[in-house]
């Protein structure tokens, strides 16, 4: 009897991690707000401090994803990625409605509400690949949040790369794309992609740990390919069509994962007639070694959560460790985000024409800062229980020297500074979201995702909106349309300077929080140690 590549099976598990790279390679759309924001304040005639509330009303959709937090745990992960996939299509389809002139453009405030719906969107994707890919693979927490997040900073210059290569960079067909692209990517993972038990023992965990290498290095491949064709120029229609088929080649070979398991199974069965398919019924908050459940005392009440146990959503947000958390958070990710909403001027105003390099050179060591550090900080804490937001503490200082390089405004700078705020802001995203699973559980990982990305909004608010917005704003002239621009290093210096400042204060937050959490992670890698132990005896 042949065995069916059921989503249960080992095949189907990672069969749903590969769709669920595909979705994260295509949810980073709302990262490319500077390919077209030009469009859009040229189309409606806007100041710089109106264009950054647009940027913001993007920003803030991501607030709304507390619904997709609380939906994670009520519904199917298919129809959370249906919500999404739906949102997204009509958000980003009334903006290319607008830019292509096929209508009017709309009052400002009906266009911050598109905006926002676009915005939301990726949340639902978001919370429905991660909350599911970290329980299905929770003994791999680092490597998988490395990898997702990874490919969602990628999906910047895949976007950037594709639409440059198959059609000029037309900032219509950009969006497009947007429109369309993740809408077909998600029908597609709605089939594949659920919550499976995860690996059980040191083998399992081992192969795990053995694929999801294989998925980094054709990852890497990836990005140093976009890498090669962003600096190599300008380029003819047929090897710009060449390219894009390739990378459609590239990332699709994940799959050669899932086909090998299936094969494998179907040798080592042979002609037993044996039923791999697996119905799920239980909410998939299995206790794991390091995963202890809080105890009931005897009159019935609960024991209050400690640090590293399950946490209610009320007892995570009573903890001192996740305030820190999420200020620390705000510095890093609220700075990263300001400069790429404002990428496009930032280029501007130094004298580049063309701001789209920019945005993939930001987005591809954005992802090498992220699949590097969810690895390296999973390596580090398995081998001598190094707390995870060390590295986080780490990308603080480098992003503020790398702000510091970009207020210097030296030739360059903008090069320099692209990059380190690529790495730090990828370091930052990768490393956050499994820390928050190890200090305050998976039962109700998915709402506690969402309120630290409250962030993003927020951030945006702060430091793009107002911080940025203002005090360009300050130095810019009016230009005959209505709107302003600013040509000159002047133009964003002290908007530097402030966040450098502000990256040094999260450095200080990131550091108590390794402090505070030595014991949780000491814990974590006793456990492991004692796991790995035991399995050599064995053997």
């Amino acid at each position: 009897m042949g065995v069916k590549l059921s989503p249960a099976s080992s095949a189907g598990k990672w069969l749903g991690l590969v769709t669920a790279v595909w979705v994260q390679a295509i949810s980073g759309n709302n990262y490319t707000f500077s390919n077209y924001s030009d469009a859009l304040k040229t189309l409606m005639g806007l100041t710089q401090l109106q264009l950054n509330s647009l940027s913001v009303a993007k920003d803030v959709g991501k607030a709304f994803g507390i619904f997709a937090g609380l939906a994670s745990d009520r519904l199917p992960t298919s129809i959370i990625l249906l919500i999404g996939s739906v949102e997204g299509f009509v958000g980003y389809g009334v903006q290319w409605l607008v830019v292509s002139g096929r209508i009017q453009p709309l009052p400002y405030w009906v266009m911050c509400i598109f905006l926002c719906m676009g915005g939301n969107s990726t949340t639902w994707m978001n919370t429905a690949i991660l909350v599911t890919c970290i329980r299905n693979f929770r003994k791999n927490r680092g490597p998988v949040s490395g990898i997702l997040k990874g490919y969602v900073g990628l999906s910047t210059a895949i976007f950037t790369d594709v639409c440059s290569a198959l059609f000029g960079d037309d900032p219509a067909k950009f969006l497009l794309m947007l429109t369309v692209v993740p809408l077909i990517v998600c029908l597609a993972a709605m089939f594949f992609l659920r919550e499976i038990p995860p690996s059980q023992s040191a083998e399992e965990e081992g192969e795990e740990t053995k694929f999801f290498g294989i998925i980094n290095v054709i990852a890497i491949v990836i990005a140093l390919y976009l890498l090669a064709f962003d600096v190599t120029g300008a380029h003819g229609r047929l090897f710009s069509q060449l390219f894009a088929g390739v990378l459609l080649v590239l990332l699709a070979s994940p799959l050669l994962i899932p086909i090998y398991l299936s094969v494998k199974n179907l040798i080592r069965l042979g002609s037993e007639a044996v039923d791999v398919e697996r119905t799920v019924t239980e909410p998939l908050v299995v206790a794991a070694a390091e995963e202890k459940k809080v105890e009931v005392v005897s009159t019935g009440e609960k024991k209050r959560a400690v640090i590293g146990e399950e946490h209610t959503i009320v007892e995570a947000l009573q903890t001192v460790d996740f305030w820190i958390l999420f200020g620390s958070f705000l510095c890093g990710v609220g700075t990263g985000l300001a400069v790429m909403n404002n990428m496009g001027q930032m280029g501007l105003a130094l004298g580049y024409a063309d701001v789209s390099m920019f945005v993939s050179l930001t987005s591809i060591w954005g992802f090498f800062g992220r699949i590097l550090s969810g690895s390296v900080s999973e390596y580090f804490i398995k081998r001598a229980g190094t707390p995870r937001p060390v590295w986080n503490a780490a990308s603080q200082i480098l992003m503020a020297v790398g702000y510091v390089v970009m207020a210097m405004a030296m030739p360059g700078s903008l090069y320099v500074g692209s990059i380190v705020v690529g790495i730090c802001y990828g370091v930052r995203l990768a490393v956050s979201v499994p820390t928050a699973s190890e200090l305050f559980g998976l039962k109700y990982y998915g709402l506690i995702y969402n309120i630290l990305i409250l962030n993003l909004p927020l951030g945006s608010f702060l430091f793009s909106g107002l911080l940025a917005g203002f005090l360009y704003d300050a130095q810019a002239t009016s230009t005959a349309g209505g709107g302003n621009t600013c040509i000159g290093a002047h133009c964003y210096r002290l908007v530097f300077v402030v966040m450098a400042v502000v990256c040094v204060i999260g450095f200080g937050l990131d550091m108590l929080l390794c402090v505070r959490t030595k014991a949780v992670y000491a814990k974590i890698y006793a456990s492991k140690k004692s796991k790995k132990s035991t399995s050599n005896f064995v053997q």
